[in-house]
């Protein structure tokens, strides 16, 4: 058992410096760390690269520089897309829910004014994608601000600029949040826009928002590599609750007003 354990020490140890004799070199040293010493027993030899205690040269100390470079330039552009990605998919998902739930809690509430559940499905559109589009703004700036100060701190660090393409935006945020708030309040807005019958409007909206809902949860899922069946129908599910909740709430203050 000795035996296996200095085998596995050593080897471990091996990988170690083995990774740092890359970085080394990446970070632009002449001269890589160099394995000078065998260590060998009855059924295991390993070479084993030891760090003696000559001071390493002036370029091993950017290695960390290095390797923090190369993960913000690697994880910068998918950031990007998922951003982009949440932000339109959570847009449409909140416009097609609040719309449509508003509007047919209004209808219960009025249901002889059509107009009231049009003009109240207009009013939402219009104040989510605000809504949306602050809060988007302030947290995206946010996150902004945080992977500013950590660019700051690597430029100090290697004495030159950083790349700083991949970055968020959060004006483009912003404007991608409002749009897709938009976009899915206007589907269930202009479904039951031509619908006169109070009934009839009430099952176009559920209708249209729960498909709408369905495909994008399931969209949302498959760009993210997860199954889009179950995604999709939790979203409808989601909708559903939410729209018959405040369906429900609304018929008690109910008016018959002509």
């Amino acid at each position: 058992s000795s035996r296996c354990s200095t085998a596995s020490s050593l080897y471990i140890r091996g990988l170690v410096f083995a990774t740092l004799s890359y970085a080394f070199c990446a970070c632009g040293s002449r001269t890589p760390l160099l394995p000078h010493k065998m260590a060998t027993d009855n059924d295991t030899k390993l070479a084993v690269a030891e760090l003696g205690p000559t001071p390493a040269p002036e370029g091993m100390k950017l290695c960390t520089v290095c390797v923090a470079t190369a993960t913000h330039d690697a994880m910068s552009l998918p950031s990007q897309q998922g951003q982009w990605l949440r932000a339109a998919v959570l847009g449409a998902s909140d416009g097609l829910v609040s719309t449509s739930a508003l509007m047919l809690g209004i209808g219960a509430a009025r249901p002889a004014d059509p107009r009231a559940a049009l003009l109240s499905g207009v009013a939402g559109l219009v104040a989510g994608a605000c809504s949306m589009a602050i809060g988007e703004y302030v947290s995206v700036h946010a996150q902004l601000d945080v992977e500013l100060a950590g660019l700051q701190r690597l430029e100090e660090a290697r004495g030159y600029p950083a790349d700083r393409a991949g970055l968020p935006n959060p004006c483009h945020a912003s404007a991608a949040s409002a749009l897709s708030f938009a976009a899915g309040a206007a589907i269930p807005l202009l479904a039951a826009w031509f619908v006169a019958s109070y009934a009839v409007r009430v099952a176009v909206v559920v209708a249209t928002a729960t498909l709408a809902l369905a495909v994008f949860g399931a969209l949302g899922a498959v760009q993210g590599r997860a199954p889009g069946g179950r995604a999709g129908l939790r979203a409808a599910l989601g909708g559903l609750v939410a729209m018959g909740v405040t369906y429900g709430l609304m018929k008690l203050f109910r008016t018959h007003s002509d």
